[in-house]
């Protein structure tokens, strides 16, 4: 009896948050601390109390959600200063990510080339810093149990394992993972302390072990992989594949799934079981289902580095995946249970493949006489959230309460809300609806690029502007760049090497498949 109230509560709990997200999320706050694009949000652990975002002003803010009203950050962390050396190699200390430790002790956040851990939910002096990184630091990721250990993953190719404990510390070689390639993301397995995913440049996505790709080279194996996913791209009209860059990565919270984000391309998401894809989320149509109109901006990835995240507030499981987008909109789906759409998945082997037109269908193959995997397609969206005006990079949704946060290009984070009052916010406004309209060019706007290639690494930082300060300088310089590289398609853009028994992709190897021996 206990286990049929307990699962009827949570059909109950799952069945109000769908209702409740289906209406959308109409009220929002401008939260507003930052001086420039916020890249990275995070809620801590255990209950998601603390909020941190950080950008490129260098500063992390940290916003306690046991405010009854939260409108200002609780703690401000400015960050490590920068040496001569660091700055004229443009080493500035943007933050790309952000993570808590296991229990919260420590905030962990990666500048570029640097990192620095806060001790507590104060934020205080950096009790430590790492310098081991070469370039930009794209992801760090805590581990599940552990709050001195920590992943990092950077454009130099490394992985590093970082152990604060002195007794436990690897040698520098000892405790890192040289890629051939830039790095694109890394992630912890929220449930398998040894079990870490990781993305690059090239389209790769892997699980690996930690138990094989660090240490001694005597216990290494194959750079600790034990599963690639598929990533690459067919469609029948062309005779090569395309492998999209993976912008990042993320799991699900019992680690059952994980996302992709791909540039020039949909998110994916695959059960960390398997390694084919089983949907793909798409803005093609409304969150009523009907079509978008023709010439109406939708869900698009192109231009900045994104990261997504799974949610599911008030119930134990995360049904929903959200996701920044180049429209100025944050994009909200509902997940199906993983059997669902293992069923709903089409193979086709190769021979079926080359014999039939399939007319719009796009699949994921890892090879040119591969098997085609075609995942479910989710093209409507449960919701979608308004209120930016300029590209949206990062989403959070709060663990228990019906809140998402979204920042991007603009300065502020967004509080979403589906109601105007709730138990840390009173007094939301209500959302415009409509987007702003990308402009056509405009010979300001060139002017502005040009002068931020001149400025150097931090275009879009303003020191000087205040709380009621606006974003026209970074607004218009990313209207620039989306209209000279939005919209960009990924099998003109992103063509995959054709050789199956080398190691080595070349981005824009075209392969004429018909030059191929003919399968047996």
């Amino acid at each position: 009896m206990d286990n049929l109230t307990s699962n009827g509560i949570g059909r109950m709990r799952r069945n109000v948050l769908l209702r409740t997200c289906a209406v959308g999320f109409p009220f929002s706050r401008k939260l507003t601390a930052h001086k420039s694009c916020v890249n990275s949000l995070s809620f801590s652990r255990n209950g998601g109390r603390w909020l941190a975002s950080a950008g490129d002003d260098f500063r992390v803010q940290l916003w306690d959600f046991n405010q009854d009203d939260v409108r200002c950050p609780s703690q401000t962390y400015a960050g490590p200063a920068v040496t001569a050396h660091q700055s004229d190699n443009g080493l500035q200390g943007n933050v790309l990510s952000l993570d808590f430790s296991a229990t919260n002790q420590y905030l962990i956040r990666f500048d570029i080339s640097r990192l620095a851990v806060g001790s507590g939910l104060e934020i205080c002096p950096a009790q430590d810093v790492y310098r081991r990184h070469d370039d930009s630091v794209r992801s760090v990721s805590a581990h599940p149990h552990k709050d001195d250990v920590f992943l990092s993953a950077s454009e130099d190719g490394k992985i590093i394992l970082h152990d604060a404990r002195v007794d436990r510390r690897l040698s520098s070689a000892q405790g890192t993972v040289q890629h051939a390639t830039e790095f694109t993301g890394v992630q912890t397995h929220p449930t398998m302390e040894h079990i870490f995913a990781t993305s690059d440049c090239h389209g790769q996505v892997c699980l690996r072990d930690t138990r094989m790709a660090f240490g001694p080279l005597s216990s290494r194996s194959n750079e600790g992989i034990v599963q690639n996913y598929n990533t690459k791209l067919s469609k029948r009209s062309l005779s090569y594949l395309s492998n999209p860059e993976t912008s990042s990565i993320v799991f699900d919270r019992d680690g059952s799934k994980l996302a992709v984000t791909m540039l020039h391309w949909f998110p994916t998401i695959y059960a960390v079981s398997d390694p084919h894809p089983l949907a793909v989320l798409t803005g093609k149509n409304n969150p009523d289902g009907s079509p978008v109109n023709f010439g109406e901006r939708t869900y698009s990835n192109s231009c900045t580095m994104k990261s997504g995240a799974f949610g599911g507030p008030g119930v134990n499981e995360d049904i929903l995946y959200g996701a920044g987008s180049d429209d100025f909109r944050g994009y909200v789906w509902k997940i199906p249970d993983l059997s669902t759409l293992l069923g709903l998945r089409q193979e086709i082997n190769a021979d079926e493949w080359m014999s039939h037109e399939w007319s719009g269908a796009c699949a994921y193959s890892e090879s040119q006489w591969g098997t085609r995997y075609i995942p479910f397609q989710i093209d409507a969206p449960l919701c979608r959230l308004n209120g930016h005006r300029s590209i949206v990079n990062a989403i959070a949704m709060h663990p228990s309460l019906l809140h998402i946060v979204t920042s991007g290009i603009e300065r502020h984070v967004f509080l979403h809300s589906p109601t105007p009052v709730s138990p840390v916010a009173a007094q939301l406004s209500e959302t415009p609806v409509e987007t702003r309209r990308l402009g056509d060019h405009a010979l300001e706007d060139s002017v502005r690029f040009q002068r931020a290639l001149l400025e150097g690494p931090h275009p879009t930082l303003h020191e000087e502007i205040d709380d009621a300060g606006d974003d026209e300088e970074a607004i218009s310089l990313f209207d620039h760049i989306l209209r000279q590289e939005g919209g960009g398609d990924v099998f003109t853009l992103r063509h995959s090497g054709g050789n199956e028994d080398s190691d080595i992709e070349d981005d824009h190897l075209v392969v004429n498949m018909m030059d191929s021996p003919t399968p047996s």
